[in-house]
């Protein structure tokens, strides 16, 4: 990585999805309803937490910046991917490819970190349930919710830092819908064995890390329900595949294209729709819109809604 940044490089060239125009309408129109049905029911979300007073409590807190946060994960690529779908030629800048990297790993960082966050406090209200709003309060929210940013940001730069000095003088033709590290270093004319480290060291550890950690402390808060009630076992069970099924989409395509990113496969640009499309969109549906405390808030702003417009 030895040299300043040489670059003549002013965009990349992103090979996209697919060719066929069949297969191009089909996944117009998936990627359109699931982007917006997804962005929606995030913002419907965040906008009941704030609204309603019952649910200002560490749990809904956490939950709503999840939803902020899939917000973003989503809005990062998607829009510019489905603008792209029916182009020939698909292109980003280079300021906004590196951009986008960045992006994309504050963000997916951070929910990662806000991920294994929320399994804490589910552990918390479990094993302490007489001391949870002394221990959760919002002074500790606040500190978690800073820690997650803190972490994802320090994550992307780290490797952001190194990216941004090598060298590009050539090849500018990037397999896949976005832009990520793996594919963008090996445009670089240089060799890149060490940053590869890097990238593998990072990625791949906050990766497979934080999974090992939320599905450790999921087997743990079953055996405490177990421990402690039998009778909320099968509930605990229905609540966590669940949540776990949404984790094994989010962690598995990170692990898979992050713990051996240079052994760089056509699949892995598939397997990321699953992060920046089918998990934004899932997570509203298996963390908020399960709970009966939210439906029941929702309803109570729709009719607020509904008392509000007929005055009029």
């Amino acid at each position: 990585m030895e040299g300043g940044n040489y670059s003549v490089v002013s965009e990349i060239v992103l090979v996209g999805l697919t060719s066929s125009l069949e297969m191009q309408i089909v996944l117009f129109l998936v990627f359109s309803v699931f982007y917006v049905a997804g962005i929606l029911g995030n913002l419907l979300i965040v906008l009941t937490v704030i609204s309603d007073s019952h649910l200002h409590s560490p749990m809904y807190f956490l939950l709503a910046n999840l939803s902020f946060i899939d917000m973003w994960i989503s809005s990062v690529t998607v829009p510019k991917m489905i603008c792209d779908i029916f182009k020939e030629r698909k292109v980003i800048s280079f300021q906004g490819c590196i951009a986008q990297m960045f992006f994309i790993h504050v963000i997916g960082g951070t929910e990662m970190v806000l991920l294994v966050f929320m399994a804490l406090d589910r552990c918390v209200v479990i094993c302490k349930p007489l001391h949870y709003l002394t221990i959760m309060n919002f002074r500790t929210c606040t500190l978690l919710l800073v820690a997650s940013w803190t972490i994802g940001i320090i994550h992307s730069l780290i490797q952001l830092v190194f990216v941004v000095i090598l060298p590009f003088c050539g090849p500018n033709e990037v397999d896949s819908f976005y832009c990520d590290f793996p594919r963008f270093i090996r445009l670089a004319c240089t060799i890149i064995d060490r940053l590869e480290l890097i990238v593998t060291a990072n990625s791949g550890f906050i990766s497979l890390g934080t999974f090992c950690i939320l599905i450790i402390s999921y087997i743990f808060i079953l055996i405490t329900v177990r421990q402690h009630s039998s009778s909320g076992l099968s509930k605990a069970v229905s609540t966590l595949s669940a949540h776990i099924t949404v984790v094994v989409l989010f962690f598995g395509p990170c692990i898979f294209v992050y713990s051996w990113p240079f052994l760089t496969v056509p699949v892995d640009k598939f397997l990321a729709i699953f992060d920046v499309i089918i998990t934004p969109f899932l997570n509203p549906i298996i963390y908020t819109f399960r709970n009966k405390e939210m439906k029941m808030a929702m309803r109570r702003i729709f009719i607020q809604v509904l008392s509000f417009w007929k005055l009029f």
